[in-house]
């Protein structure tokens, strides 16, 4: 017997679609990933940067046709984005519109495997995503608090970037390379010639990390704090346990002698007592 379906409604997520003959081609060289391996039923996640290779959104894009192209983020960046990508347009072939009133976001999840349907583009094994048009209902399903879904995301070891952590990290420092949202094979884009430089000469001091506090913490993304071993840290992504205690995504220095030796790891943050979780991924060397 099948396990139920969870579902989440993923009412901070804003929806923009790109729309024209030129929507791909015009993705392609403005995001970090390869929008050729963008499949129907499967979202592919890409970080748009600023040309210091600073990420300044994470996308999750989803194809209904080739020149029919949907990008889900967060809602308090979808108009920063919007306005950025439309300075690129020029004479490309696609409009750029906010379906977000139209079209709400909904998550799905499924202990063991979430199954192909018609309608559902996979963030991974478990989950995937839909979405509802506004006069909609919510299809049958055990609901799952926004929290539950944010908690699976750090499980995952899956970034996310909002306004206070917008333009703060190289893509190797949210691991995007980690979790194939960047292509080192594709042609230029914003940002690609700082990702591409740390990514071949293999500089990057500092990464995200997965934590658990030992104590009652509330933590939230753009905070930022000091490790017991001197390590500063800067979060991410967090959620509160019932216990009080938070479990979190940072980025921090990979080790404490990475900490020594970069002078912008701020040392005169608030100390955390916290524990190192394990990632799903293996982080480079």
């Amino acid at each position: 017997m099948n396990a139920p379906v969870s579902l989440c409604r993923l009412d901070d997520f804003a929806t923009l679609r790109f729309r024209g003959a030129d929507a791909g081609k015009f993705l392609q060289g403005q995001l970090s990933n390869d929008l050729g391996k963008l499949q129907r039923g499967a979202l592919l996640r890409a970080g748009l940067h600023n040309p210091q290779g600073r990420t300044l959104a994470l996308l999750w894009l989803a194809a209904r046709a080739d020149d029919d192209i949907l990008a889900l983020l967060p809602r308090e960046l979808a108009d920063g984005v919007t306005t950025q990508l439309r300075r690129y347009l020029l004479r490309s072939k696609l409009t750029i519109t906010d379906e977000s009133a139209q079209q709400h976001v909904l998550g799905l999840w499924q202990r063991g495997a979430i199954a192909a349907a018609e309608g559902l583009w996979r963030l991974d094994a478990e989950r995937a995503v839909s979405l509802l048009a506004g006069g909609d209902a919510v299809p049958p399903g055990v609901p799952m608090t926004r929290e539950q879904w944010r908690a699976l995301d750090i499980a995952a070891g899956l970034p996310q970037v909002y306004g206070a952590t917008s333009a703060e990290f190289v893509a190797q420092m949210l691991n995007l390379d980690c979790i194939e949202a960047v292509s080192f094979s594709k042609g230029c884009y914003t940002g690609q010639e700082v990702i591409a430089r740390a990514h071949y000469r293999g500089r990057i001091k500092r990464r995200m990390q997965r934590f658990e506090s030992v104590g009652a913490a509330h933590l939230a993304p753009g905070d930022s704090g000091q490790l017991e071993d001197g390590r500063g840290f800067r979060v991410v992504e967090a959620v509160l346990r019932a216990d009080g205690t938070a479990e979190f995504l940072a980025v921090a220095p990979m080790t404490a002698a990475a900490h020594q030796a970069d002078a912008s790891v701020a040392t005169r943050a608030a100390m955390l007592r916290a524990r190192a979780l394990p990632l799903p991924y293996q982080l480079p060397e």
